[in-house]
């Protein structure tokens, strides 16, 4: 379903539509979500006591490396998006995989309006920092929200160590991400996502950072959200 929406950035779609060929390619410019991909998946398997037979909705589902994760865990799987070209990509993606998800070209607030406490799951991942109204986002993915369910968003803090890391070596000197991939300005400092999910009337459960070590890889640290960080809230 195609929809308007005031609450995009169209360089921020065009941006991504460019490379959304490549969303699958695990040595291109989205390798970075599908080495955290296991452990993103391993947390919300944990906040939700295992995904099998939920109904999850990923919010920003992009080119589907998420939902199709979800999906073959056993949940039952909606991915939206306003980037037409990825959600072609996942859904070309998910039929060569065998793997069913309901991919919808449609924002989070119609979305949620349409469909209001649906869902055992939201996820919003890597997404609220590319809107230009994250708190909007936040409180449409509670609308969708089941009393009782389980939302994980994760996002980048904004400070100068997530300047460094998240932008000048990911994006210049790694190479990781596109140039331009981030917006410093957009990051979110943990105190404001939790002012927004407060607002939109969820309980934060926990909180941990995701990092990467060269002779480790990237893992999880529940004592440091400096950089990436990922929240688990649930909806009284």
């Amino acid at each position: 379903m195609q929809t308007k929406a005031n609450n995009v950035d169209p360089q921020e779609i065009e941006k991504f539509s460019a490379i959304a060929s490549r969303w699958w390619d695990s040595e291109g410019e989205f390798k970075p979500l599908h080495l955290i991909n296991p452990l993103r998946l391993d947390f919300i398997q944990q906040q939700c006591d295992g995904v099998y037979g939920l109904r999850a909705l990923d919010i920003g589902c992009g080119g589907g490396i998420l939902s199709e994760a979800l999906a073959k865990a056993g949940a039952d799987v909606t991915g939206i998006d306003l980037a037409d070209a990825a959600l072609q990509v996942a859904r070309l993606h998910a039929l060569e995989s065998g793997v069913k998800v309901d991919y919808q070209l449609i924002s989070a607030e119609q979305f949620a309006t349409q469909h209001p406490e649906q869902f055992d799951l939201v996820t919003c991942l890597e997404m609220l920092e590319h809107v230009p109204d994250p708190a909007a986002v936040v409180k449409a993915a509670a609308q969708a929200l089941k009393p009782g369910g389980t939302m994980i968003i994760s996002t980048l803090n904004r400070n100068l160590k997530s300047w460094l890391l998240g932008i000048v070596a990911a994006e210049y000197i790694v190479r990781w991400v596109p140039k331009g991939t981030h917006q410093h300005d957009k990051f979110i400092q943990p105190s404001e996502l939790l002012r927004m999910t407060d607002a939109a009337g969820l309980q934060a459960v926990t909180m941990t950072g995701l990092h990467y070590l060269p002779w480790r890889g990237f893992y999880l640290d529940n004592h440091n959200v400096d950089v990436n960080y990922l929240v688990s809230l649930c909806k009284p």
